[in-house]
């Protein structure tokens, strides 16, 4: 935590996080810094880490990632399948399919079961993208991970997993 610069021109990727906590704390006495400086951080740590280092390089964004991370592993599934599992909008994860079908990374076909639906699958060429991207993904995520202790990291999952089945998380999975 540092003091709030004066020009916001100074700002960088992380100093911009105890600049929006001091103007939004501010103006809105009532926001929690703490809980915001929680959610920003690992926002900003992880997921733009992420996109910048591995997705954008592949032409995708955080969002296109997922969709091509879900089908790798558990498709083909229908659109709204995928969006539950990489928590995404419906009408999210069908503009990025179409990008993704655009790129040859993604086929969309009828399901057998039901007409209306649409079966998400990756094509060949859509699995060598998202196998090579994972393996980039997961050197990040090693990167991050070894700045930590064994049981620092034990500790951190054990955290996380916690506020992953916390009142918060249960009302968020009710909106998929």
């Amino acid at each position: 935590m540092t003091t709030e610069p004066v020009d916001p021109g100074e700002l960088d990727y992380l100093t911009f996080v105890d600049y929006a906590i001091a103007k939004t704390t501010a103006e809105l006495p009532a926001v929690d810094p703490v809980a915001m400086r929680l959610g920003l951080t690992l926002h900003r740590l992880l997921v733009y880490d992420w996109e910048s280092t591995v997705h954008r390089p592949h032409g995708w964004s955080w969002g296109g990632f997922r969709v091509l991370f879900a089908l790798w592993l558990a498709g083909p599934l229908e659109a709204k399948r995928v969006a539950q599992l990489s928590g995404m909008s419906r009408a999210a994860v069908s503009a990025l399919v179409n990008t993704l079908e655009r790129d040859s990374l993604v086929s969309r076909r009828q399901a057998q079961h039901d007409r209306r639906a649409v079966l998400l699958s990756l094509t060949g060429a859509g699995h060598q993208a998202i196998t090579t991207a994972f393996l980039e993904h997961n050197e990040r995520e090693q990167a991050w991970a070894n700045a930590l202790t064994r049981d620092e990291r034990v500790q951190l999952i054990s955290l996380l997993e916690k506020l992953a089945t916390s009142d918060a998380a249960i009302e968020a999975k009710r909106r998929f």
